[in-house]
């Protein structure tokens, strides 16, 4: 019986883990809670005792009645067991309240650990793995993660009812409880029957369900490129085929723990008429009262149906170890980014050296083969080439978003990877060339980079860019919601605030990814107002297509295929007419006009 699906492949950081380690794991969670888990087993232990006690009281008064059929007799048994009854119902319930309250401060640290394990992970890790498979470990996963240890506390009390029973019904007759006890190893063996396939099915169900999350996050984020391609049928056929993947595995999932039930109900009617016939010679021989009967016979079933469960609680233990193993997956794989040491970064200067660095994002293609650059401190250099020159990957080293894979990158004299990274970080400001803006208003996304900034110093970074003019071009101005990722707002809007929110952090470093490779002459204009009092005093890498910033800089270092080809001035390059002045030629002279003549009407 096939149950492999094509199309569900596992993540390269996906691991298989034993029930062992990840019952280990799960249980150090658990420690902190050591004192209230105690108690839990005591209210465990009382339920299941007050539990069987009742059938124990029935049987009692059974034999009883058939002595003394007294009113008297039969208030006290039915109270007796009135009361057997309530304080079940307590024990269930205080067991229920206190280990709900323990599973959920278990789930929200589990959760914590994943996410903050997630958001720890370099940008290879995000290039590599679809963000809605990733959202879905997180959220579904930890979710049904809890499942396990709720199921495992319903497995104990199970477990300690047939404990019980088993040493009352000893008492009443070892043969026929001896008879009861050698056809239980036939339910376990079910149960162990379904453990290899009941995991690999849920595997597969938690694969394709992040499946279908990354599809839908994915043609929901793209929908206008979609809406604008007429691809609506195109995206929704995607998600069918999907569906049905879904489907399948799920109806295989259901047709295997369903089919559980019915295998174990058939070995307990079998089970149950062999020691009727039995137990009822018995009774007939005398050998064991009508009350004793009784409660053996209500005892099998008694003792048969949490068989039943522990057997089918496997099937379903498996499910839940399952996302247990995917959220432990996430959390242990490994970082390609890695610091050698922690070196505190109190301040920096802004000397930046490559040392015949080599990179590459896979090992199909190497982007840098032996990339050398010193950046003095205070020093602005622009770096143009065509696409695929390497001059984003720089910026992505610079940052530390990504691993280089030989030779060295040093920063004021220390080598990157030995340095503190969020301290470093810090000293480190990013314009992305697509800027992401969170939901809130415009002061928010200011202020998302230095959270103890007043609104005066949010205003004032504000009014650096462009004299503040765009402020007053927006509707509420900085109290402005931006709406989803910035719908709200224009792309120029959107790259004027992600500037000033690198403003107010200030930092020593600067890079820009071609941050106005996408806005009109006059927003240009703006942010290129900004930027030449942003890159006063401090360390500018500008990645650019755009003459203005070009022009600003100190350096201009010319790439092709990720080596360096020409540096210079951009007067010194153009006299060259070398591949910069091509660039120029071909590119940035017809942007000149149109530069110039938004300076005017900016300035005018």
């Amino acid at each position: 019986m096939g149950f492999i699906l094509d199309g569900l492949d596992t993540e390269s950081y996906d691991r298989n883990y034993s029930d062992r380690a990840l019952l280990g794991r799960i249980l150090a969670y658990f420690r902190p809670y050591r004192r209230q888990m105690g108690i839990v087993v005591a209210l465990i232990f009382l339920d299941s005792l007050t539990s069987t006690g009742g059938p124990i009281l029935v049987s009692k008064a059974i034999d009883l009645v058939v002595i003394d059929a007294s009113d008297r007799l039969i208030f006290l048994l039915a109270g007796g067991i009135l009361l057997l009854s309530g304080l079940s119902w307590l024990a269930s319930y205080a067991r229920r309240l206190l280990s709900a309250r323990i599973i959920g401060d278990v789930v929200l640290h589990v959760r914590e650990d994943v996410f903050a394990a997630t958001v720890r992970h370099d940008m290879s890790f995000y290039d590599e793995h679809s963000s809605g498979k990733i959202v879905s470990r997180v959220t579904s996963d930890t979710q049904d993660f809890s499942n396990v240890v709720t199921l495992t506390m319903d497995l104990l009390s199970q477990v300690l009812l047939v404990v019980l029973l088993t040493v009352w019904i000893i008492n009443i007759n070892v043969w026929l409880t001896l008879m009861l006890i050698a056809i239980t190893p036939f339910a376990v063996l079910v149960a162990l029957s379904f453990r290899r396939i009941a995991r690999e099915v849920t595997r597969q169900a938690r694969r394709v369900t992040a499946k279908i999350n990354a599809q839908i996050q994915e043609s929901i984020s793209g929908i206008v490129v979609a809406k604008s391609f007429r691809q609506e049928p195109a995206i929704y056929a995607t998600f069918a085929e999907n569906n049905r993947q879904s489907y399948r595995v799920g109806l295989k999932r259901d047709m295997i723990f369903n089919s559980i039930f019915p295998v174990m109900g058939t070995a307990s009617g079998l089970a149950m008429a062999i020691l009727l016939y039995a137990s009822g010679m018995m009774t007939r021989s005398s050998n064991i009262s009508p009350g004793d009967w009784y409660l053996f016979m209500g005892a099998v079933g008694f003792y048969w149906w949490p068989l039943i469960n522990i057997s089918s609680f496997w099937s379903q233990f498996q499910d839940g170890l399952s996302a247990a193993e995917r959220v432990f997956a996430l959390i242990d794989a490994e970082p390609k980014v890695v610091q050698t040491a922690a070196e505190p970064v109190a301040t920096l200067e802004g000397h930046i050296e490559f040392r015949h660095l080599r990179f590459a994002y896979t090992d199909k293609e190497t982007v840098l083969p032996d990339f050398s650059l010193e950046v003095q401190p205070r020093e602005t250099v622009a770096l143009v080439g065509h696409t695929g020159a390497g001059k984003s990957s720089i910026a992505k080293l610079i940052t530390r978003f990504y691993e280089f894979q030989g030779g060295e990158l040093w920063v004021d004299g220390r080598d990157i990877r030995a340095l503190d990274l969020p301290q470093y970080r810090h000293h480190i400001g990013l314009v992305p060339q697509e800027p992401f803006l969170f939901s809130g208003n415009v002061k928010d996304n200011i202020r998302y980079g230095h959270s103890e900034a007043t609104d005066a110093e949010i205003c004032a970074a504000a009014m650096h860019i462009g004299n503040g003019d765009w402020v007053a071009d927006l509707a509420d101005g900085l109290d402005t919601d931006v709406g989803e990722r910035g719908a709200n707002l224009s792309m120029g809007q959107r790259q004027l605030v992600a500037l000033a929110r690198v403003l107010l952090k200030n930092p020593a470093i600067f890079v820009l990814d071609e941050a106005t490779a996408s806005v009109d002459p006059f927003t240009e204009a703006q942010i290129q107002e900004g930027l030449d009092t942003l890159m006063r005093d401090r360390t500018a890498i500008v990645i650019a297509h755009r003459l203005s910033t070009i022009k600003h800089a100190d350096r201009i270092i010319v790439m092709r295929e990720g080596q360096i080809i020409e540096e210079g001035t951009h007067e010194g390059l153009m006299a060259q007419g070398g591949h910069y002045a091509e660039l120029y030629n071909t590119y940035f002279r017809h942007q000149s006009l149109a530069y110039i003549e938004a300076v005017g009407e900016l300035t005018g």
